[in-house]
């Protein structure tokens, strides 16, 4: 089955206003930045969004918060984002986080059927206000539930017609997991390539997963943070 669409606005067509949306990626590695840029395109309102962190001012989901179409996110890190902690100090945004491994595991269980799961990172703090508790082997655990989406927006660096992906490096970072939690995945990549082009040892995301794949236009590749070392000596 060819799954291949033209562009990003064509992947996105059936995304509708009030969506849950699951974004892949860490920091600004390994983010679908041709779809994010469509999204804004389209102009799609009171998205709620699930992601490690929102991108930085200007780049990412940035550009999502900045166009006023987020209503409220889940991830772990505000990160270097001036504007969302604007947001979430005048109450403009609803902003849920969660320790990262948590969340990681949240979405996998998504993917894989489980409703919940017990855990004990958080028991004891703000984490665990107003969720069920229990005692495993002398050792208290709290209950958290799965996390599903609408969409999930996905960045691999090669797939196939199918749907087939292969992450490079820190991309494979929550777009796995997350290409499994939804109801239609969509795949950007860097290198769309014929069906049995790519190694099926190396596939990390198998086609059934996927709904929709296009190759990316442009990716800006930027550096969240730079920092550089003193040579000794110099």
């Amino acid at each position: 089955m060819n799954k291949a669409v033209a562009n990003a606005d064509e992947a996105i067509r059936d995304l509708f206003d009030g969506a849950t949306l699951m974004v892949g990626g860490f920091g600004l590695c390994g983010i679908p930045e041709n779809l994010i840029r469509a999204l804004v395109r389209k102009g799609t309102k009171n998205l709620k969004t699930i992601s490690n962190n929102v991108g930085v001012d200007g780049l990412g989901m940035g550009l999502l918060l900045a166009a006023g179409q987020i209503v409220s996110h889940i991830g772990t890190y505000v990160g270097e984002n001036k504007l969302l902690e604007q947001m979430v100090l005048e109450k403009k945004i609803h902003l849920d986080l969660i320790p990262q491994g948590t969340f990681s595991e949240r979405i996998r269980a998504g993917g894989a059927g489980i409703p919940a799961f017990f855990t004990p990172t958080g028991v004891g703090t703000i984490v665990a206000e107003n969720k069920e508790t229990r005692e495993f082997e002398g050792r208290p655990y709290v209950m958290e539930h799965a996390l599903k989406a609408d969409f999930a927006f996905v960045k691999a660096w090669r797939g196939d017609r199918m749907g087939n992906l292969v992450y490079r490096k820190t991309a494979r970072n929550f777009n796995p997991m997350m290409a499994t939690a939804a109801k239609i995945t969509i795949a950007e990549v860097e290198h769309l390539v014929e069906v049995g082009e790519l190694d099926p040892e190396m596939v990390h995301t198998p086609s059934i997963y996927v709904k929709r794949i296009f190759q990316g236009e442009l990716y800006e590749r930027r550096i969240e943070k730079r920092t550089v070392r003193a040579v000794v000596g110099r």
